[in-house]
C-alpha cells in the first residue's frame, strides 16, 4: 500500500514540475470601426485533445491576458464574441511563455452567409446583455458529477453545504429546466443534485424577473439571480433518476426516489422519501446535504425544512418525515405553457427544551428554569398550477392557482419555576395541551399584461388567498404565586377554534414612455382588504357532569378585523446600456376596524401616510456594478395591539392592547458593490444596510411583586438597525494538478432597540461582528479539503446602570475532506468544533461534529453502496446563549445524536438523441 502511495505522489510530483507558466496577451477591436470589444472570450485549448488549459474576458479597452500553466509546447487561443464571426489561432510556447499577439481584428457575422459554414469552438463563458452563460463542457468534474459539482468549479460561483448557491456574492432564488420549473424552481437541491453533468449544455444565469417584468421589460434589481440549466437538444427525451435506502443504528432509516420523464418540451417528475434523520429525504444520500442540514435542522427555531414554500417536516428537534410529489410542465402550441404539481408532506417530532433565563430589571432581577416537551403530528397536502399564454406578441396572461389541506395534532406539556435574587421561589407553573388542527387554503395570482408598439404597457395584478382553520384544544394549567398576596389558578378547559382569513392585493399599473426604452412615466393604483375573524370559545370542566359545558366569556374571543387600504403611486424610470433609475412616490390610506361580538366593543382607525422608492443601479463595466435604494415604508398596528381586550389567557402574562397607537415608518438605505475579475479568478462583493424607525410599535411590561407580567403597547422613537457585509474569493492555480481557492468575509450587525422595563424607558445597544475564513485545496480528482473557521463577538450595552452589560463569543471550526482513492472507493469526512465559552455551567460548552461516510461505485459507477457515521465522537449538543431586550437566556434542546447506516443508492438514465430514446430494457 506505502508503495503505491509513493509511486502515485512520484507521478503527481513529475506532471507539476513540468508545468510551466505562460501568459498570452493582445487586443480585440471591431475590424470596420477599429473600435475596443469589450466582454469577449478568449480561451486556449490543447490541439490535441482541445482540453480547455486557461480563459479570461477582455477589458473596456479590448484588452486580454491568458495566463496559465501547461506543459504543452503549443495551444490553440480561440476568440469567441456574440455577433461576430470567431476567431482562432496557433500559438507555439515552445521559445517563449510569454507573448504578445497582434491586435486581432473580428469582423461582424452577417446572419445569412448562403453556403458558408462557420463552425466555432463553445466558449467556457460568454458575456450578453443580461446572462452569463457557462458551457458546461469546459470545466473538469470528477466522473459521475452532478450540476451542484459543475457549479462549484464556475468562476464567481459558490454553493455551500446545505446547496444554497450565490453567484458573485447575490443569491440564486430560482431554478429552471430549459426555462421550465423544476419542482417549484425555488429549491436548487432537487434539481442540482440529480441532474448530471453529463446532460447538461449551458448553464445560464440571469437577474431575477417575474414574468409580467420581463414581457413589459421592466428592469430587475438584480439582487437575485435565476440559474437556468439547459440540457443538451441531443439529450433531451428519455427518463432518468435514482433510488436509495439506507437503514441503521438506534433505528435510523432513509428512502427516496426521483423518477423524471423528459421528451423536449414535456417535464414529467415523480419523487418520494422518508427518513428519521432530519433531512429532507430526496437529496439521495448527499452526504453534505444530510449532515449539514441535520446540524443545522436542529439547531434551529423551528427545526423545519421548506421547499418553494412546502414545508418537509414540521417542528424541531427529532423529525420523522414522509413526502410524495408529483410535477408536470409542458407547452401548448407555441403560445401557451402549462405546469403543475402536488405535494405530499407529513411528520412526527419530538423534541425536550431546557432554557435557564435571566430577566433584568431596573432595580432588581429574576431567574427562570423551565422544561418543555413537545410530540406533534402533521400532514399536509398542496397542489400548485401555473398557466401562461400569450395569444399574440402584445398580449401575456398567467395564472397560478393554489391549494393545501392541513391535518396537525400536538402535545405539549411544561413547567416553569422563578427565583428572585436570593433563591427564593416566587412563583411556579405547569400545563399540559392537546390541539387538534385542520386547515384549508385557497389562492393565487392572476396577471394580465398589454404592450403596445410604442413601448407603453398596462399592467393588472392580482393575488388573494382564503383560509380557514378549525381548531380544537385541551389546556390543563396550574400556576401559583407566593408571598403575602400569592394564589392559586387551577384551570381545567376545552376550546373551540374558527379562524377565517380572506385577503386580496391588487395593482393597476400604467407605464408611458417619453424617451423610447430609456424614460418612462409610470402610474399606479393599488388596493388591499385583509379581513379576518377569530373565534375562541372556552369552556370551563363542571366537575359535576365531567363535561366542558360551562362558557368562560371572559376568556373566549370573537373578534372581526378588516384592514383595507388605498395606495395611488406615481413614477418614473430611466434607463441607459450601464445606468438604472426609478423613482415612485406613494400615498396610502389605510383603515383599520375591528368588533368584539362577545362584549359589544366596535373599534375604527384611519391611517395615511407617504411612501416612496428610490433604487440606482450603475455597471460601470463587466466586472464591476453598484447598486443602492432608499424607501420609506409605512406599517400600520395590529388589531390585537390596538384593541383593549384583556387577554388572561395565561395567568402569569396579562396582555391588553393600546387604542391610541400610531403607525409606524420604516426607512430604509441599501447599497453594494460587486466586482468579479475572470481574468485573476477573484470577486469582491460588499453591502451596507440602515433602518431607521419612527413610532415604532413594542411591548411595554410591567412586573410585580409575584414576577406576573402586564404587557401593553407603546410608540417610541430612537430604534435603528446597520448590517455590512464585506467578503472576497480566489482561486489559485497551484501546478496542472491542484488549486487552492481562498474566501474570507466579515460581518457586522449593529442595532439599538428602545423599549420599557418596569414603566422605564431604555435604549440596548447589540454589536456583533463575525469573520470568517474557508479554503479549498484541490489535488486533482484525488483529494479535496475545506478547512473554514468563523467567529462571533457579540455585545449589549444598556444605558440604565441597573441593567449589566454582556459580552458573548462564538467560534466555529470546520474541515471537510474528500480522498477519491482507489478507484470507485470515496471517504467525505466533516468535522467540525463548536465552541460557546459563555453559556451557563449546567450547558455543554464545546462540541465535535465528526460526520464520515465510506461510498463504493458498482455497477459502472450507476450505484453506490454507503456506510455513514452521524457524530461518531458522540458529542452533538444544541446549546445557545442568547440576549433580547430585558433577559439573557441559555438554551438546549434535543439533536439528532450518533448512529451509524449502511445505504444503497443507484441511478438510471436513458436520455437520449431528441425523438428518440436509447434502445435500453428499463424496469422501474
Amino acid at each position: 500500500m506505502f508503495k503505491k502511495l509513493l509511486v502515485l505522489a512520484t507521478v503527481f510530483f513529475s506532471i507539476s514540475l513540468s508545468a510551466q507558466k505562460f501568459e498570452i496577451s493582445g487586443k480585440l477591436i471591431d475590424k470596420e470601426s477599429k473600435a475596443p470589444l469589450e466582454a469577449a472570450t478568449v480561451f486556449a485549448e490543447s490541439i490535441g485533445d482541445s482540453t480547455l488549459v486557461t480563459y479570461t474576458i477582455t477589458d473596456k479597452d479590448g484588452e486580454y491576458s491568458l495566463i496559465g500553466r501547461t506543459s504543452l509546447e503549443e495551444v490553440n487561443v480561440f476568440v469567441s464574441f456574440v455577433g461576430y464571426i470567431p476567431y482562432e489561432q496557433r500559438v507555439s510556447l515552445k521559445n517563449d511563455r510569454i507573448i504578445k499577439l497582434n491586435p486581432i481584428e473580428l469582423e461582424f457575422q452577417i446572419e445569412s452567409l448562403g453556403d458558408v459554414l462557420v463552425k466555432a469552438r463553445r466558449a467556457p463563458v460568454t458575456i450578453k446583455k443580461d446572462t452569463l452563460e457557462f458551457n458546461a463542457e469546459s470545466f473538469a468534474t470528477k466522473k459521475d458529477a452532478t450540476v451542484e459539482d459543475l457549479l462549484k468549479e464556475l468562476p464567481g460561483v459558490e454553493v455551500d453545504a446545505e446547496g444554497n448557491i450565490t453567484v458573485n456574492g447575490k443569491p440564486v432564488n430560482k431554478i429552471l429546466v430549459n426555462g421550465k420549473s423544476f419542482f417549484g424552481g425555488d429549491d436548487p437541491t432537487i434539481a442540482t443534485r440529480n441532474l448530471t453533468k453529463e446532460m447538461i449544455s449551458k448553464i445560464q444565469v440571469s437577474d431575477t424577473k417575474s414574468d409580467s417584468d420581463a414581457f413589459t421589460g421592466e428592469a430587475s434589481s438584480g439582487e437575485n439571480k435565476t440559474i437556468n440549466i439547459t440540457i443538451d437538444e441531443d439529450k433531451n427525451k428519455g427518463v432518468f433518476g435514482r433510488l436509495s435506502g439506507g437503514g441503521g443504528t438506534d433505528d435510523r432509516f432513509e428512502y427516496a426516489g426521483l423518477v423524471n420523464y423528459f421528451d423536449n418540451d414535456l417535464q414529467i417528475s415523480a419523487l418520494g422519501g422518508g427518513n428519521n434523520i432530519n433531512s429532507p429525504g430526496f437529496s439521495f444520500g448527499e452526504i453534505e446535504k444530510m449532515f449539514g442540514g441535520a446540524r443545522s435542522i436542529s439547531v434551529s427555531s423551528t427545526g423545519a425544512f421548506s421547499v418553494n414554500g412546502r414545508s418537509f417536516g414540521f417542528g424541531s428537534g427529532i423529525i420523522n418525515s414522509r413526502t410524495g410529489g408529483l410535477n408536470f410542465a409542458d407547452s401548448w402550441g407555441k403560445t401557451s405553457e402549462i405546469s403543475a404539481d402536488y405535494f405530499y408532506s407529513g411528520s412526527n417530532n419530538y423534541e425536550e427544551t431546557q432554557r435557564e433565563r435571566e430577566n433584568i430589571f431596573p432595580d432588581s432581577r429574576y431567574f427562570t428554569e423551565s422544561y418543555s416537551k413537545t410530540e406533534g403530528n402533521t400532514d399536509r397536502h398542496q397542489a400548485n398550477m401555473k398557466f401562461t399564454t400569450k395569444p399574440d406578441t402584445t398580449w401575456f396572461i398567467d395564472a397560478m392557482p393554489s391549494f393545501s389541506y392541513t391535518k396537525a395534532e400536538n402535545s405539549y406539556e411544561s413547567n416553569s419555576q422563578s427565583f428572585n435574587e436570593n433563591g427564593d421561589l416566587i412563583n411556579q407553573s405547569e400545563s399540559d395541551n392537546q390541539t387538534f388542527r385542520d386547515g384549508k387554503t385557497f389562492g393565487g395570482n392572476f396577471n394580465v399584461n398589454k404592450k403596445w408598439n410604442n413601448g407603453s404597457s398596462l399592467s393588472l395584478r392580482v393575488n388573494g388567498n382564503l383560509e380557514n382553520n378549525d381548531s380544537e384544544s385541551f389546556i390543563l394549567t396550574s400556576a401559583e404565586t407566593f408571598g403575602d398576596d400569592g394564589e392559586l389558578t387551577d384551570r381545567n378547559q376545552y376550546t373551540d377554534g374558527k379562524q377565517e382569513n380572506n385577503n386580496v392585493n391588487s395593482t393597476l399599473r400604467y407605464r408611458l414612455p417619453v424617451i423610447k426604452d430609456k424614460f418612462f412615466l409610470n402610474s399606479q393604483m393599488g388596493y388591499g382588504n385583509d379581513s379576518r375573524d377569530d373565534k375562541q370559545y372556552v369552556y370551563d370542566l363542571n366537575n359535576a357532569s365531567g363535561d366542558f359545558e360551562d362558557f368562560n366569556v371572559e376568556q373566549s374571543t370573537d373578534f372581526e378585523n378588516v384592514n383595507e387600504f388605498y395606495r395611488p403611486e406615481l413614477g418614473i424610470d430611466w434607463n441607459t446600456e450601464k445606468i438604472n433609475v426609478g423613482l415612485g412616490v406613494g400615498y396610502v390610506h389605510r383603515e383599520l376596524t375591528s368588533s368584539d361580538n362577545l362584549r359589544d366593543f366596535n373599534f375604527s382607525q384611519d391611517f395615511d401616510a407617504l411612501e416612496y422608492d428610490f433604487n440606482f443601479s450603475y455597471r460601470i463595466n463587466q466586472k464591476m456594478s453598484i447598486y443602492s435604494y432608499v424607501s420609506r415604508r409605512n406599517d400600520a398596528p395590529g388589531v390585537r395591539q390596538l384593541s383593549p381586550y384583556i387577554d388572561i389567557s395565561d395567568p402569569l402574562n396579562i396582555v391588553q392592547g393600546n387604542p391610541d397607537l400610531k403607525p409606524s415608518n420604516e426607512t430604509n438605505f441599501y447599497i453594494n458593490f460587486n466586482n468579479y475579475d475572470f481574468q485573476t479568478r477573484s470577486g469582491l462583493y460588499a453591502y451596507i444596510s440602515f433602518s431607521k424607525f419612527d413610532d415604532q410599535v413594542v411591548s411595554r411590561s410591567e412586573v410585580d411583586n409575584n414576577f406576573v407580567r402586564y404587557t401593553t403597547y407603546d410608540n417610541v422613537d430612537g430604534s435603528y438597525s446597520a448590517y455590512g457585509n464585506i467578503s472576497y474569493s480566489k482561486d489559485i492555480e497551484l501546478d496542472t494538478l491542484s488549486s487552492l481557492k481562498v474566501g474570507f468575509g466579515l460581518y457586522s450587525n449593529v442595532q439599538r432597540s428602545v423599549n420599557y422595563n418596569n414603566d422605564q424607558m431604555y435604549n440596548r445597544d447589540s454589536r456583533l461582528v463575525g469573520p470568517t475564513l474557508n479554503l479549498t485545496y484541490k489535488l486533482g480528482d484525488f483529494l479535496e479539503m475545506r478547512p473554514g473557521y468563523s467567529m462571533r463577538f457579540n455585545t449589549v450595552e444598556f444605558d440604565i446602570n441597573s441593567f449589566e452589560d454582556y459580552r458573548f463569543t462564538r467560534h466555529e471550526f470546520r474541515l471537510r475532506t474528500i480522498t477519491n482513492w482507489p478507484e470507485n472507493l470515496e471517504w467525505q469526512n466533516d468535522l467540525t468544533y463548536f465552541n460557546n465559552p459563555n453559556v451557563g455551567q449546567a450547558f455543554q460548552q464545546s462540541t465535535v461534529l465528526w460526520n464520515s461516510t465510506l461510498t463504493y461505485s458498482i455497477l459502472d459507477n450507476k450505484g453506490n453502496i454507503s456506510l455513514k457515521a452521524f457524530d461518531l465522537l458522540n458529542q452533538n449538543t444544541n446549546t445557545q446563549r442568547q440576549s433580547e431586550l430585558n433577559y439573557v437566556e441559555d438554551v438546549q434542546s434535543t439533536v439528532l445524536q450518533q448512529y451509524f447506516m449502511l445505504g444503497f443508492s443507484y441511478k438510471f438514465n436513458t436520455l437520449g438523441k431528441k425523438g428518440e430514446i436509447r434502445d435500453r430494457n428499463f424496469f422501474f
